[in-house]
């Protein structure tokens, strides 16, 4: 099956995809700032750049996609019909170097926590698991 536009708009297509600052990333800030807690984006010295860091708390927070890291849940198991070969590497690798950074991470005495895009739908349950994370005592602090 080809694909439904030319080159060049694919590639205009593909630039607008974005690795921070997404919807699913600013809606996990937004919770976690009315849960007063305060945090980092985007920390370039730790391993996978994690999308959000409480230091205080040596806690981090993957802000996920379903499609690109490989969720099993509708949206996340869909694989493209055109190309689906690369596709299906690609997530591959991504759900690959997902496990390489949570396991460098929490080798380094940090707290990993996944958040994933379908997990946004219900902003209660989200915002009580968000709590329950920032309660937790982290020892040695």
């Amino acid at each position: 099956m080809t694909d439904v536009y030319d080159a060049e708009k694919r590639s205009a297509v593909m630039r607008q995809v974005k690795g921070s600052g997404t919807g699913p990333e600013r809606t996990l800030r937004r919770l976690l700032t009315r849960l007063g807690a305060r945090y980092r984006l985007n920390r370039k010295d730790l391993p996978g750049s994690p999308d959000i860091v409480l230091p205080g708390r040596r806690l981090v927070i993957f802000a996920h996609g379903c499609f690109w890291h490989g969720h099993d849940c509708a949206r996340g198991a869909r694989v493209p019909k055109t190309n689906r070969d690369y596709w299906l590497a690609k997530v591959g690798r991504n759900r690959a170097r997902d496990a390489t950074t949570a396991q460098a991470l929490s080798a380094a005495g940090w707290r990993v926590e996944v958040v994933w895009e379908c997990e946004m739908k219900d902003e209660a349950a989200l915002t009580a698991r968000l709590a329950a994370l920032l309660a937790v005592k982290t020892p040695g602090l």
